[in-house]
């Protein structure tokens, strides 16, 4: 059976780490989705599962996506647009991914919980997931929880943007939707 008060606990929590994102950040990440040549993504663990969930959305809506480190990845260029997770800010490999990016010149976003970060400091834009940590929250969200889950939740909430400015539909979705058979 679902805990309702467990659901809305974490509601609450997602849309306050949300809350002060404003709608120029948003717009100015989709503006730059939309402008990127290819667009690729990274994160490490919990947040690579959040930026692989997101890069499939972006493949449905037909855009020239890649996960970072899959072996079918090509080298990023200095038309592309990288987007590194990272709660903490300070996952190595993120962080090193992002000079090396910057170094061919390529846009980098970060999605972070920490604005002075190392993840930060080597981003050209940074959206601020910051949930506000308390004991009730190590209780019932431990670690990077609402991070991740507030995360995929801010990315979901661009699909239908991303959908109107590309004149796509769910059908159009559909179709480029992994049909195994």
């Amino acid at each position: 059976m679902i805990r309702l008060e467990e659901l809305e606990y974490l509601t609450r929590c997602c849309a306050e780490a949300l809350s002060d994102i404003t709608e120029e950040e948003r717009a100015e990440l989709v503006r730059l989705i939309l402008a990127g040549k290819r667009i690729f993504i990274f994160g490490v663990g919990r947040s690579g599962l959040v930026g692989q969930t997101f890069a499939i959305r972006l493949v449905q809506l037909g855009l020239q996506v890649y996960f970072v480190g899959d072996m079918t990845t090509p080298i990023i260029g200095k038309n592309d647009v990288l987007i590194l997770i990272s709660n903490t800010g300070r996952t190595m490999s993120a962080v090193k991914t992002a000079e090396i990016a910057k170094r061919l010149g390529t846009h980098v976003i970060s999605v972070t919980s920490e604005k002075n970060s190392n993840l930060a400091k080597n981003s050209d834009t940074v959206i601020l997931v910051k949930p506000k940590k308390t004991k009730e929250m190590a209780e019932k969200a431990p670690l990077g929880t609402v991070f991740e889950d507030a995360t995929i939740l801010f990315f979901d909430s661009l699909v239908p943007e991303l959908m109107k400015k590309l004149g796509s539909t769910e059908e159009d979705l559909r179709n480029n939707h992994a049909i195994w058979v």
